[in-house]
């Protein structure tokens, strides 16, 4: 087995831990937006898919046992943010006006899986504030999948925007042997 670097194992605590402070401060202040993959997406950035994945499911499982259970059901959509950030950020889509494009891609794919978890696990309904358009929109005649699905899309985006946004603003101050420290290792 491959010893994995102190440095590294360093970083993916930080992440887990800016997932879990994300977490709490949405879930405490019920945000319309979830702050869960701020971590997810600063590590998969810096230390590739298999690391962020690892962040968020572990981000998940904490904040699950803690103070929001539905933190758990939902740990899949981490894997689909940890993998699709590390994705598009080495493809270079998270530069300038192609930002706009990267999220889009990161958030279509872990809102169809969030989107699938709260429909047909909770109906709908869980911890985040956006129950409620949930619920208004399915009042107006909208399936309950499509409700959660346009709902999930929404705030994800805005969500993933928000925290990838803060992610290149710190990654951009991290200082450039830092950075080859994280890739030679």
């Amino acid at each position: 087995m491959k010893k994995i670097p102190s440095f590294k194992l360093s970083i993916v605590g930080l992440g887990i831990a800016l997932n879990v402070i994300g977490t709490f401060t949405a879930f405490s202040l019920k945000l319309p937006i979830l702050l869960d993959s701020i971590g997810t997406i600063m590590v998969s950035f810096l230390l590739g898919p298999y690391y962020g994945i690892i962040t968020g499911l572990c981000g998940s499982i904490v904040s699950g046992i803690t103070f929001d259970i539905y933190s758990l059901y939902f740990a899949p959509v981490q894997i689909f943010v940890g993998f699709f950030s590390s994705l598009v950020y080495n493809k270079g889509l998270m530069k300038d006006n192609k930002r706009f494009l990267g999220v889009f891609v990161i958030s279509i794919f872990s809102s169809f899986i969030g989107a699938i978890i709260a429909a047909f696990v909770f109906g709908g309904i869980t911890s985040s504030s956006s129950s409620y358009i949930v619920a208004i929109l399915s009042n107006m005649g909208i399936s309950k999948v499509l409700s959660v699905f346009i709902v999930q899309f929404l705030i994800d985006y805005l969500d993933r925007f928000v925290a990838v946004s803060l992610v290149i603003l710190v990654i951009l101050k991290i200082p450039n042997n830092i950075k080859q420290e994280l890739i030679n290792n």
